[in-house]
């Protein structure tokens, strides 16, 4: 009775011990316990899972068998039957399942890389994604590298997109970190490397939230913010303080569109005249002061009430497609938002989407404007952008010009935050007919 008792208290105290270890250090828990368990029940249920996914394959084989054959010619008075057992080679089909690699954990789960079978493409295993983690019991199975003949599995135990925060970093030229991506890093928009960037989301999806963090986090940076808020300027207007301009009418956005070109074309000259490439190639004292120009609401600067508005409208989109086209090596970058973004709008609309090589994609309303934001990206976040549900705002699909794509949420910023930062750093906002002025285009001396 005793030795129970004993065992029974050791293993009360080995269990009071794992639960304090998971409590309190998660992180060792997991690779120390929790992924080790994982990695055995991995291994042993994949034959099972991949059968129920549809991704085995049947294989031939040969097997030596004992078959029993009556013998032909002899009697027997009793009830038995004279047999001899003669070999048979016989061909069966056995289910194969696709071989596994090594599990490799990381913070949220782990990583495995799967051999395809002859004929299996990458999107056997997007389709079969869905029923591999509710098999494992896991967040969601995703398919995040493609090497000819491999894949590479993603399992996330949770999703770490629940609770976002973002830990202050240094001030990085055209860096803001707005949110966390799902594999727990810092969502990072760097605009030197993703120059143009289309935001679209429908109302209470994030959208406006992202531009707030965005703000936030270029008010402190050596730039000029520019803004386009056809809505009378209620977005924009608090933002005021930090904004070098702002167009609030059709009228002052075909004006400072004329001035966005024209400050393009100064800097291309003053490239030329140096024998640079880009602004980042002059030397620093010569190198204009970067701009970002923000667009509230796109669909705003295409409508028209009437044909009378027909020719501004051209001007207007014909000046953001130069903008977009040569603002990318003359330091002008653009954030284009919009609830909804169509071909119904024009023609210049999937003109100028083709130049925004940024995505973000938050919950839509239409599936036009999610076809028309990943549809050019990838099949499959275009069905994850499809399934961002309404109760998660912030969350959205992000996609850059290197084809991959994630699920990122931007942490919450409040509106007096974002207006905040705008009254503080108002002392960085360059004037803008200063700015348009500034640039020396006149060739230098040999």
């Amino acid at each position: 009775m005793s030795d129970l008792v004993v065992v029974l208290g050791a293993l009360a105290a080995a269990a009071a011990g794992l639960w304090a270890w998971r409590r309190w250090h998660p992180a060792s828990f997991w690779y120390g316990v929790g992924f080790p368990v994982r990695a055995v029940l991995v291994y042993l249920t994949w034959p099972h899972v991949a059968s129920g996914c549809r991704l085995t394959r049947q294989r031939r084989r040969f097997r030596l068998t004992l078959d029993a054959v009556p013998v032909a010619g002899v009697a027997s008075r009793s009830a038995a039957t004279v047999v001899e057992h003669k070999r048979r080679v016989r061909r069966v089909d056995v289910e194969r399942s696709p071989r596994l690699g090594v599990l490799r954990p990381t913070r949220l789960g782990w990583r495995m890389r799967v051999r395809l079978h002859d004929g299996q493409v990458p999107a056997d295993y997007e389709k079969a994604a869905e029923g591999i983690a509710h098999a494992w019991r896991v967040h969601s199975v995703r398919v995040v590298d493609v090497r000819p003949g491999y894949v590479t599995l993603w399992a996330t135990m949770r999703d770490p997109l629940t609770e976002v925060t973002v830990s202050p970093a240094p001030v990085e030229l055209l860096r803001v970190r707005p949110g966390k991506l799902e594999n727990g890093r810092d969502w990072v928009i760097d605009f030197r490397t993703v120059p143009h960037w289309l935001n679209a989301g429908a109302t209470q999806s994030g959208k406006s939230n992202l531009a707030n963090a965005i703000i936030c986090d270029l008010a402190p940076q050596p730039v000029a913010l520019v803004g386009f808020d056809l809505k009378g300027g209620v977005e924009f207007t608090p933002y005021a303080p930090r904004l070098s301009a702002l167009a609030t009418t059709r009228k002052e956005s075909v004006d400072l569109l004329t001035d966005l070109v024209g400050e393009v074309e100064n800097r291309m000259g003053l490239c030329r005249a140096h024998g640079a490439r880009n602004v980042w190639t002059l030397p620093e004292p010569l190198r204009p002061i970067p701009v970002v120009v923000l667009v509230d609401e796109v669909a705003e600067l295409f409508l028209m009430a009437d044909k009378s508005e027909k020719d501004e409208v051209s001007r207007t989109a014909t000046a953001l497609l130069r903008v977009a086209q040569l603002g990318r090596a003359f330091a002008v970058h653009l954030i284009v938002c919009g609830q909804r973004i169509g071909a119904d709008l024009g023609p210049g609309v999937t003109a100028l989407r083709a130049q925004l090589s940024g995505r973000v994609c938050h919950r839509v309303n239409d599936p036009e404007t999610a076809n028309m934001t990943l549809g050019d990206v990838d099949p499959a976040a275009l069905d994850a952008a499809r399934a961002i549900p309404a109760e998660t705002p912030g969350v959205c699909i992000v996609a850059g010009q290197d084809g991959t794509w994630h699920r990122a949420r931007s942490v919450y910023v409040p509106e007096h935050t974002a207006e905040q930062a705008a009254r503080e750093y108002a002392h960085l906002t360059p004037d803008w007919e200063t700015l348009i002025g500034s640039v020396p285009v006149t060739p230098t001396a040999a």
